[in-house]
Parts: C-alpha cells; sequence; structure tokens
C-alpha cells in the first residue's frame, strides 16, 4: 500500500549539479521505455543446483527494523507482511515474475461455468511445522477468519466469498459474483492456512488477543519455522522438517538450517558488516550506495523488479480546505505540469540512475500492465497548455514534503527548478510523518510525495486505491471519471482475460489522459549479497525467498 520514501544519504547539493548538466543537456524526451514482453526477473535469474557441501548452515540477513506482529490476518506493515511467507504457507503462490498464480498447498483449482463455484484440491501429506496434519477445517476456519471484516484490513480480498465448505480432499468456495482476483487473493500472506486448534487453545477470548498470544512463536506450514525471537536484535528462524516442497531432484527444500535476522538500522552499517562478511546479505541498500556494491568483487549488488511506483500527489478539487481556487482541477494544468518534468534527470538525481520511468499508474510487473505515452519532457507543450488554461503567467502551488527525507527535498527543490520554467512557483511545506498523514487524510493538501507497492497479484488493488473515488477518494485526489469507474466495475466480475486485458488498457489509458498525478519512475529492491550466498530472490510484491538459498561454507 502507500509507503513512505526512505531517506537516501545523497548530498543535495551534488544531486542539483547533476540536474543541472542534465537540464543543460536539454533532455526533450524520455529514455526509451523497457519493450514489453521483454526478458522477466523470473527468465533472467540463474538456476543452482544444491551440492551435498553446500547445502544446510546458517544465512545471516541485516534487516533495517524488526517485525512487529506475525500474523497473516491482523497486520499491516511490510515488516511483517515481508516475512509472513517465510512461516505460513497458502494455498497458491505467486510466480516469480508476480505475473502468474502456481499451486502450493494446493494441487488444483477450479471455476465452475459461471463463476460462482471455486474448488480446490488439497496437496496429500501436507503437514503444519509441528508434525500436525493440515486438514480441510484448518483451510475453512482460516479463510472464513481471513474474510471476516471484524478482522483486520485485509478481508476485501475475499469480499466476493459468501461461504467455505470442506470436502474430502479441500473446500469450495461459494462466491456471490464471478472474481477473476480470487486466485490471487488465495496467494496472499492474509489467506495463510493456519492450525484452527492451536490458534484457539490459545488465551485470550477474542481473536485479537488468542493471535497475539499465537504470533509470539507461530506454528505454521512455511519453509521455516520461529525459533528464537529477541526483539529490535535478532530473529532466528529454522528449517520446517515438514515442509513440502522439493526441488526439481527431488531434494526437500528449504536448503538452509537456518536464517538469522540481524536488526541493523544504519544503512552504513549493514554495508559494512556485509562487507566484512559479518552478514551474508542486507536489505534496503540506499540507491545511492548501489554503483559502488557493484563494483566490489566480494559482493552482488542485486536491484530486484519490484512493483512500487514514485508519484506527487495533486489535489484535483476546484477548491482546497480552505476556499482558495485550485489551479490542478483544470486537466491541462495537470498534464502541463506532468510535460514540465523532466523524469529522466529525476531517475538520475533521485535514484542514481536505478530507475525507470512509470509508464502507467501501475508498475510495469502488476498484471495487464498496459504501458502509456505518459508525458515526455517538453516546456513549449507545457506553456501552450497553461496559457489555454488561463494561466499563462503561471501560478503559485504548495507540496507537502517529510522533514528530514533527503528524496524529498532533491525531488521537490529539482520540481521548483523545473517548473519556474513555465513560470509555476513551487513552495515546499515540511511536515513530520504524523502532521503529514493528518493534513493527507483531512484533504488538507494540494500536492505531496508518495509511493505505492502492491499487496495482490492483481491489478485491482492499486486500481481501486488510485482511480475509485469510493475508495479512498482516489488516494485523496479527489480524482473521479465515470467511464474509469463502470470500466472496472465491470473488470471485476469479468472472467474472460482477454476481456478483462482490454478492460484494463482502458483504464491506464483514461487515468493517463487525465493525469491526476505527477507520474515519475518506478524504483526496484535494492539487496546486497556477499557472493558466496546463491539462490536469494525477492518478489515483485516485497517478499523475501529464503527457500533456495545456500551459503558456501
Amino acid at each position: 500500500m502507500t509507503q513512505s520514501r526512505r531517506n537516501s544519504t545523497s548530498s543535495l547539493a551534488l544531486a542539483l549539479l547533476l540536474l543541472l548538466a542534465l537540464l543543460a543537456g536539454a533532455c526533450s524526451a524520455p529514455a526509451a521505455p523497457a519493450a514489453p514482453g521483454s526478458e522477466s526477473a523470473a527468465d533472467a535469474a540463474p538456476t543452482t543446483a544444491v551440492t551435498a557441501d553446500a547445502a544446510g548452515g546458517t544465512m545471516i540477513f541485516g534487516r533495517s527494523a524488526d517485525s512487529l506482529f506475525l500474523d497473516p490476518v491482523l497486520n499491516d506493515a511490510n515488516l511483517d507482511i515481508w516475512v509472513l511467507n517465510s512461516l505460513y504457507d497458502t494455498l497458491l503462490h505467486s510466480t516469480e515474475d508476480g505475473q502468474g498464480i502456481v499451486e502450493a498447498l494446493a494441487t488444483g483449482y477450479e471455476a465452475s461455468d459461471d463463476g460462482l463455484t471455486f474448488t480446490v484440491t488439497l496437496r496429500d501429506g501436507i503437514k503444519f511445522a509441528d508434525g500436525s496434519e493440515i486438514t480441510p477445517e484448518d483451510v475453512k476456519w482460516s479463510l472464513d477468519r481471513a474474510r471476516n471484516p471484524d478482522n483486520g484490513i485485509w478481508s476485501f480480498t475475499l469480499e466476493s466469498v459468501d461461504s467455505v465448505d470442506t470436502t474430502e480432499t479441500g473446500v469450495v468456495l461459494t462466491l456471490n459474483r464471478p472474481d477473476p482476483s480470487l486466485p490471487a487473493a488465495l496467494a496472499m500472506f492474509n489467506s495463510a492456512v493456519m492450525p484452527q486448534g492451536l490458534f484457539e487453545a490459545m488465551e485470550g477470548s477474542t481473536d485479537e488477543e488468542k493471535a497475539k498470544a499465537f504470533a509470539e512463536k507461530p506454528i505454521g506450514s512455511g519453509p521455516f519455522m520461529l525459533t528464537e525471537w529477541v526483539r529490535g536484535s535478532y530473529m532466528v528462524i529454522e528449517r520446517n522438517p515438514y515442509y513440502w516442497e522439493s526441488d526439481e531432484a527431488g531434494v526437500q527444500l528449504p536448503y538452509l538450517d537456518a536464517v538469522r535476522f540481524e536488526i541493523i538500522p544504519e544503512d552504513a552499517t549493514r554495508i559494512l558488516k556485509l562487507q566484512a562478511g559479518e552478514i551474508d546479505g542486507a536489505e534496503f541498500i540506499p540507491l545511492s550506495r548501489v554503483s559502488e556494491l557493484q563494483a566490489d568483487a566480494n559482493i552482488d549488488m542485486e536491484l530486484f523488479p519490484s512493483t512500487k511506483v514514485n508519484y506527487v500527489l495533486m489535489n484535483n478539487r476546484p477548491e482546497l480546505n480552505d476556499g482558495t481556487p485550485n489551479p490542478l482541477s483544470d486537466v491541462r494544468v495537470r498534464q502541463a505540469l506532468n510535460l514540465a518534468t523532466n523524469k529522466d534527470a529525476l531517475i538520475q538525481l533521485v535514484t542514481f540512475g536505478t530507475g525507470k520511468l512509470m509508464e502507467s499508474y501501475m508498475s510495469s510487473t502488476t498484471p495487464l500492465w498496459s504501458p502509456q505515452p505518459l508525458y515526455p519532457y517538453n516546456i513549449e507543450q507545457a506553456k501552450t497548455l497553461l496559457a489555454d488554461a488561463g494561466f499563462a503567467d503561471g501560478f503559485d502551488v504548495t507540496a507537502m514534503a517529510l522533514a528530514g527525507n533527503a528524496d524529498d527535498a532533491a525531488l521537490l527543490t529539482a520540481l521548483q527548478q523545473m517548473w519556474a520554467e513555465v513560470g509555476v512557483t513551487l513552495s515546499i511545506e515540511q511536515l513530520d510523518a504524523p502532521s503529514r498523514a493528518d493534513r493527507y487524510r483531512a484533504n488538507d493538501f494540494q500536492m505531496r510525495t508518495s509511493g505505492w507497492t502492491n499487496d495482490i497479484n492483481d491489478p485491482s488493488q492499486i486500481t481501486s486505491y488510485f482511480a475509485i473515488y469510493s475508495v479512498v477518494e482516489s488516494l485523496h485526489t479527489g480524482f473521479q471519471n465515470a467511464e474509469l469507474e463502470a470500466l472496472f466495475e465491470e473488470s471485476q466480475s469479468e472472467l474472460d482475460i482477454a476481456t478483462r486485458t482490454d478492460q484494463y488498457a482502458q483504464i491506464q489509458q483514461i487515468y493517463a489522459e487525465e493525469a491526476p498525478i505527477i507520474f515519475l519512475y518506478e524504483t526496484p529492491y535494492p539487496v546486497a549479497l556477499r557472493k558466496t550466498t546463491t539462490g536469494f530472490f525477492q518478489l515483485p510484491l516485497g517478499q523475501n525467498l529464503f527457500t533456495r538459498v545456500q551459503v558456501e561454507k
């Protein structure tokens, strides 16, 4: 969901010098976009075979912050979500490229002709990490808990499910409408299969109280199980001996005996420990350090394709909260500001060359992504649109920034210079995180920096947040388009993939033309690994995969 951007260690002064040099080069067109159908992360990833001397052992992984609450239903933080898949398993899994769904605890699933019945067959002999059998009753209870609107924020992913019934071999879901996103929902963390008996035996009278007790030392059916947790310091997850999956050679996964998460908040310290060989991998490498680590002979600097898109939100309403007329309500003004934004320069400035142009409001790793020509840098066209809208002499606009965030400072200072070329004066309002969040939720802003990562392997979530007014007023921009909303409503029940693909292509085209946001860039997940460590992968949704990791002894 909406995420705040992480601080960069860049020098703003140096970055602005780089920006001025790029602008001096008069970039009048964006870099060529990646071609649809280009090599996916899954295609590019090397296949590694386990060997007797490489199997086992412990990987030490440096995390920027500790997890908070290891329950798959009652959580709302990536700190939890991105490790839950190591402890819990789901009926289905996302493919590594984020474009498809494959079987996991289930060996098959089938929808009825009318789309209102969804039958799932469980894999034979599957067990939880304590050795107890996974039953259809566990699956039913888990899905009923996940779809309960009183349990957390993720129940909307299963809102099409009216009931779950058990069979001898699995479960049957009865739906209130056909739901093309249901397989993706069953691959989400909140649909994890949990042991009903163990959970209900926990102390507490409510689901939340039992969840708090269970999550301290959870039992799931993922590749690992939690064995030690010193909050704020480290966490140890050990190999689940009952895990169902084997590799292509028939070797049971995971290869590792354990993963030890060391909590190292300082970026520089994580990198130093990695370079010294004290840890085997580190997450959230600052983009400013990527090129340095790429040149290190002992490090594999990975940039995993993500679902993260970075943009500037614009209040599209005719008036701001204080009654002031808002120029951003005119689509020509919003288009002009997009045209006056040199996104290639910003990619160099803020992402140090690691980002790539947005070609839709959704990332290129999101299923049914349809690239659009999103406003190549063109000052003269921007001036023409502003004149047509009655702003030939420009206007003043204010953007909220997160105080102390170097990326926000670099981005908005650059936009000040860019937009000055068309007469637009940008003021930057520095706010602490709580104040900025409160103002945003009250629609009390004109512009603000923002970023998004998907939670589901389907375009419905990001579309509902970005473009459907009834959800969160289109990310609080106030944007509304009746044609787009009608297409989205149709897509929610459309099972024909060709028709749904066309619906989403039209949705993305309309959104691009209306320009409710300043489209900026996609950024990857930067993870650095010792060259003695192989097999790590991070999914576009963010989850870390340790199942096939090997650490050379």
